[in-house]
């Protein structure tokens, strides 16, 4: 989402490499343009404004100006306050927190179409992962099937969803905390029904279910496409319930960002998670100095570290290792790590996290999903005896495969001998791990 803003920074950036001092005119030309970009990302007006001003009297106090290596210098200025602007100084305040008497309540608010329903389940799943039973109370009355939706993720994840026959949302969630409590769960999610903030009559019935649930959280979802409104919407929730966090969804999406660079500075309240995907998996920590890396086209390696920790045990990356030291590495685990890997995101996307990367790819760089998808056709294509020993793939069985995956020939090759030249590497790899060179790098 942030790639038309982070193109932009790294424009104006690279103008200044070379240069051996900057000048005052210089430097405040560079931060106006900063600011423009900021405003194209639809970062609000007063977020822009007091950003660049901010920056300026970091960077004007930190001998900008003298220094030879003026890009490196705003660069890091610029980095920690976006750092600032993204998030509290103590990260602890973005993190989830809990009451010393279960249950602890959260209760999820927001607009119309946020999808705060989906984003409850996604927050279900990922408290159960971390050990925290958790009960789903379904308090939206009003939205036709949205209970029946609920239930149908709560039977998906395995976690149990609260109803009553109750058509008012305050007694129905004070019944629904009374039975977590009762089933003695660490953990109750209010699904609230979506409203607009200017309805004053369902903010008051907002507010009394604040009263009578007590939440330890109060999370705002936000939808990250509505851009500079997703302020307003915040700063009016925040004034009428006290919201302790946002939960921006869309991340994944084709949008400019303005959403999750202006929340935090117009309500102090922290964005503690974001969604990257429509899977019911696909939720994050939100971590400022990350994405403020991610931004500036620094990487992010800790959130490509854990997105693969998340899919693979050290038992099996063991197992992965061996086979491929063994040059035992076969077609049917070629398929099982691509199959994990598309989990994981698009593969743009996880290249970008890449500190360094960014900056030295065309901007043009996508690796089509049609090809991964063609690559996984052909291998499902082949029999258990081809993917396990692909020379046994004469002319006729590689027609077969190509009729059968759609595909032509000439893919069905490319595949094989890709397949090829990557056990190679890993044999040689597997040699040098053993202490020994393979024999056509001692010249044999």
């Amino acid at each position: 989402m942030f790639d038309q803003l982070s193109d932009r920074l790294g424009a104006i950036f690279s103008r200044l490499t070379g240069r051996g001092k900057l000048t005052e005119a210089e430097l405040n030309e560079a931060l106006r343009e900063v600011r423009v970009a900021l405003l194209e990302a639809d970062v609000s007006l007063p977020a822009a404004r007091a950003f660049v001003a901010r920056v300026k009297e970091k960077a004007l106090g930190s001998d900008v100006l003298a220094s030879l290596t003026p890009q490196q210098t705003i660069l890091r200025v610029v980095h920690d306050e976006l750092v600032a602007l993204l998030g509290p100084a103590d990260a602890s305040q973005a993190r989830l927190h809990f009451g010393d008497t279960p249950p602890s309540v959260i209760l999820l608010v927001g607009l119309q179409g946020s999808g705060k329903t989906t984003q409850a389940a996604k927050l279900a799943l990922r408290l159960k992962e971390q050990g925290r039973r958790t009960l789903l109370i379904a308090a939206d009355v009003y939205r036709p099937a949205a209970i029946e939706q609920l239930q149908t993720l709560g039977r998906q994840i395995g976690l149990p969803v609260f109803e009553a026959a109750s058509s008012d949302p305050v007694e129905l969630v004070r019944l629904g905390v009374a039975e977590a409590r009762r089933l003695g769960l660490s953990t109750a999610i209010v699904d609230t029904a979506g409203r607009l903030q200017i309805d004053d009559a369902l903010m008051q019935e907002l507010e009394r279910i604040k009263d009578v649930s007590k939440p330890v959280e109060v999370l705002l979802v936000a939808d990250s496409m509505t851009g500079q409104e997703a302020t307003s919407i915040a700063k009016a929730f925040h004034e009428r319930l006290g919201i302790t966090g946002v939960m921006l969804t869309k991340l994944d999406g084709d949008t400019r960002g303005g959403a999750a660079l202006s929340i935090f500075e117009a309500t102090g309240a922290p964005i503690k998670f974001v969604g990257v995907g429509e899977r019911v998996s696909a939720l994050e920590p939100f971590h400022a100095d990350r994405m403020a890396s991610r931004i500036l086209g620094m990487g992010d390696l800790m959130t490509l570290i854990e997105r693969t920790q998340a899919l693979y045990s050290q038992e099996q990356a063991k197992k992965l290792e061996q086979k491929m030291l063994r040059n035992a590495f076969t077609l049917d685990d070629f398929l099982e790590q691509l199959r994990q890997i598309r989990k994981m995101g698009s593969v743009a996307e996880l290249v970008k996290m890449i500190p360094g990367m960014s900056r030295n790819l065309p901007k043009d760089f996508a690796v089509p999903e049609g090809e991964l998808s063609k690559v996984e056709a052909i291998i499902c294509s082949m029999s258990r005896r081809e993917r396990r020993d692909p020379e046994v793939l004469d002319g006729s069985r590689r027609k077969r495969i190509a009729f059968g995956s759609g595909t032509q020939v000439s893919d069905v090759n490319r595949l094989v001998r890709q397949f090829d030249d990557t056990r190679k590497m890993m044999k040689q790899l597997g040699g040098k791990r053993r202490g020994r060179l393979p024999a056509e790098l001692l010249g044999r």
